[in-house]
């Protein structure tokens, strides 16, 4: 009997991967807030869709309510819970779901944010597990209706990232990365702490600003003043995960050091990392319609992450010494915006 797998928060993500993953024959319980999506997959199944015709499918995996999640008392226990809602709900997701988990089983944090040590807090170093989906970019447009706005990676960008918080590969992290491997391409990462101050990066350079402008990401990428701010905010969280220690990746297809040098006007830089960032809002590279998910969180009206990105970088700097003015303008924002005082508009970081 494979492993029992519940995943708490079926929203873009965690709907895109527990949808696959009961598609390839793993025992999978879904768990959302949203009753109108609860109901639409039980009565239509999980609608899930890419950027080809081969990658629509539709999955009828059982899906709970919160309010019923304490009917896994009578069922048998979990042994991997992932966690897949806003990092604003991490505590209480996590407790919510210790209760039912197995002897030996474990957590899986599968979100944007830096979250392990919430979870650890609750259920012990010991019982987390960190799985990191770099570009992957999905988006649940309609209750029941997931789709992924850029391609799959495959054998060009690997996409999960499975690592262990004391950084040595374990049977458990290699499990979960095999059954992974039949959504998009994977790899156990010895670095998962480098790995996710790089996926906040590339996070801090594009969700706030999309939630603050109101664009989506190729727009982002094709406005010369949104651009450079952008650049600007990588570059600071560059420096800041240097000087805390970390092994960076490239932050998306840049070049972290690169990344930080355009970002302090060294021109040879800025112009590769511009190159790069206009050749991916090609369209043919990336939809139109790709709006990373603070922005989606700003169509709907919901909270945001700002405090757990741009504002987690800025924290994080003046911990240290080194000020991130970029990223605590673009919370500042965004906090206005959420608070209704103002509306979102690209001029708000035009002259920032």
């Amino acid at each position: 009997m494979g492993p029992r797998i519940a995943v708490m928060g079926a929203g873009a993500v965690g709907g895109y991967v527990g949808g696959h993953l009961f598609r390839l024959g793993h025992d999978v319980t879904l768990i959302d807030a949203w009753p109108e999506h609860v109901e639409a997959v039980r009565a239509r199944g999980l609608e899930l869709y890419g950027m080809t015709e081969e990658e629509r499918c539709t999955v009828r995996a059982p899906i709970l309510h919160l309010t019923e999640v304490q009917s896994f008392v009578k069922q048998r226990p979990v042994d991997i819970a992932v966690i897949s809602v806003k990092s604003y709900d991490t505590e209480w997701a996590t407790l919510m779901m210790r209760q039912y988990l197995a002897s030996g089983g474990f957590v899986l944090s599968l979100q944007n944010c830096i979250n392990e040590e919430r979870i650890a807090a609750i259920v012990g170093w010991g019982r987390v597990v960190g799985c990191i989906a770099a570009a992957i970019s999905v988006d649940l447009y309609e209750a029941g209706h997931i789709r992924r706005t850029v391609p799959k990676g495959g054998a060009s960008h690997t996409v999960f990232r499975v690592g262990e918080v004391h950084g040595r590969v374990t049977e458990r992290a290699q499990m979960v990365a095999d059954m992974i491997a039949g959504i998009d391409s994977v790899k156990v990462t010895t670095n998962l702490w480098g790995e996710r101050w790089s996926k906040l990066c590339l996070n801090g350079m594009r969700n706030g600003v999309s939630a603050a402008t109101g664009l989506a990401g190729n727009d982002i990428d094709r406005n010369d003043a949104i651009r450079r701010f952008s650049i600007r905010l990588g570059g600071e969280a560059v420096r800041i995960g240097q000087a805390l220690g970390y092994q960076l990746e490239h932050i998306g297809k840049l070049d972290p050091e690169k990344l930080a040098l355009a970002s302090e006007g060294q021109a040879e830089a800025l112009a590769e990392v511009e190159a790069v960032m206009l050749a991916g809002s090609n369209a043919a590279a990336r939809s139109d319609l790709q709006r990373p998910s603070m922005g989606q969180d700003m169509l709907k009206g919901r909270r945001t992450e700002i405090e757990f990105m741009n504002g987690f970088v800025a924290d994080k700097g003046e911990e240290i010494g080194r000020q991130a003015p970029t990223h605590r303008r673009l919370t500042e924002i965004v906090r206005r915006i959420e608070r209704g005082d103002l509306q979102p508009d690209p001029r708000h970081l035009m002259d920032s």
